[in-house]
């Protein structure tokens, strides 16, 4: 039975390996004939039971992944991603230390730039190291009931887990930065905290000037660097590479600070602008939400880092299927993620449909992913 499943896991990997090298080939015509590469490849797989990617695989690969994000609307600059190769590093130590060089390279002064850094990749026997932590920035989220919590609610579960593991926690506030969690090869999952130099944060305030907004304390951090996917490339799993775009002002301003079950700001919003919140048809909510938008990308442009507003972000989308489509590729979507979480009907990729294409080269969320970024087991 062991010599059967063997054989089908690297039939399935010379399956998508022979895909991958054979668009790699295609789409950099530089490269040649892809004959020799195949044959190098299967000896290799047939030696070894996986392969190596060369560096300008690794890169074409990581690419394409992020030009198959089914869910990512901001994908018109795909083949800008700076990629970081570190599949040398398998340590704990290593990869939070990387992972924090990452955040500073990607920040660029506030100018964000698109960044992926690869890790080493499951090889038979020895699966490859695992980032629990579900971005490498987030926020703590502390409280004794389920129903009051000071910080980001989602984090609650984390931040327990990561107290009795023995962080100390942060000085209370609702933006304490939490340590990354990391595991290493071989190795169980640590914490290291996350150095503040490494995080650019930028303050909330109104566009308009209302002092009632200051005392707040409200801020955001400038890089959405996601780091419990996998990329998968040719049937290879690198099962720890953070990657990361920039914000579309919704996803601060329309999820993470407004959601229920984040910050659920809205109230607290409605009340500072004076708002009628007795009735659901004052439309106080709707308000408060586009209030809430405008002050998260006014505060973004005066710190001079790099945001997107949902009506521009729409238009580049439809950019990039008709640049894809020039080109010959059919461009996968997920409607529900595609469509801004505000003002939908407003920009131009509410009124389509998608189809909602897998592939073989893409960032996934392998099983167990969620419950790893909640902390459980951890302790």
């Amino acid at each position: 039975m062991e010599i059967l499943q063997k054989h089908v896991s690297e039939a399935r990997v010379w399956e998508e390996a022979e895909e991958f090298v054979r668009l790699f080939h295609r789409e950099n015509p530089h490269a040649g004939d892809p004959r020799a590469r195949l044959a190098a490849v299967r000896a290799e797989l047939a030696e070894t039971g996986t392969y190596r990617h060369t560096p300008e695989e690794l890169v074409h690969g990581a690419r394409v992944a992020w030009r198959n994000s089914n869910r990512c609307i901001g994908r018109l600059y795909w083949n800008s991603l700076r990629v970081r190769d570190r599949r040398g590093l398998t340590a704990a130590e290593d990869i939070a230390a990387e992972c924090f060089e990452h955040l500073r390279e990607a920040t660029n002064g506030g100018r964000v730039r698109p960044t992926i850094t690869v890790f080493a990749p499951d090889a038979p026997g020895r699966p490859g190291p695992l980032i629990w932590s579900e971005q490498l920035v987030r926020y703590a989220g502390y409280g004794d009931h389920p129903s009051v919590t000071v910080g980001d609610a989602r984090n609650r579960p984390l931040t327990e887990a990561l107290l009795g593991l023995g962080w100390p926690g942060g000085p209370g506030t609702p933006f304490d930065l939490l340590p990354l969690v990391v595991q290493g090869v071989d190795d169980k999952p640590r914490w290291f905290e996350t150095p503040a130099d490494a995080v650019l944060e930028v303050p909330i305030r109104h566009p308009d000037g209302r002092d009632d907004w200051a005392d707040w304390g409200l801020r955001w951090h400038a890089v959405p660097a996601i780091s419990n996917m996998c990329l998968e490339i040719g049937g290879i799993h690198y099962t720890a590479a953070p990657f990361n775009g920039w914000y579309m002002g919704t996803e601060i301003g329309a999820r993470n600070l407004a959601d229920t079950d984040r910050y659920n700001l809205l109230p607290a919003v409605a009340r500072r602008l004076g708002l009628d919140v007795s009735s659901d048809r004052s439309l106080w909510k709707d308000r408060a939400l586009v209030e809430l938008n405008r002050a998260v990308l006014d505060s973004f442009d005066r710190a001079g880092v790099t945001i997107a507003d949902h009506h521009t972000e729409s238009r580049r989308f439809l950019s990039h299927l008709e640049r894809e489509e020039r080109k010959g590729r059919e461009v996968g979507a997920d409607w529900s993620w595609i469509v801004p979480p505000i003002s939908g009907a407003a920009t131009p990729v509410f009124h389509r449909t998608y189809e909602d294409r897998p592939s073989a080269t893409a960032y996934v969320h392998h099983e167990g992913a969620q419950e790893r970024a909640w902390g459980r087991d951890l302790v």
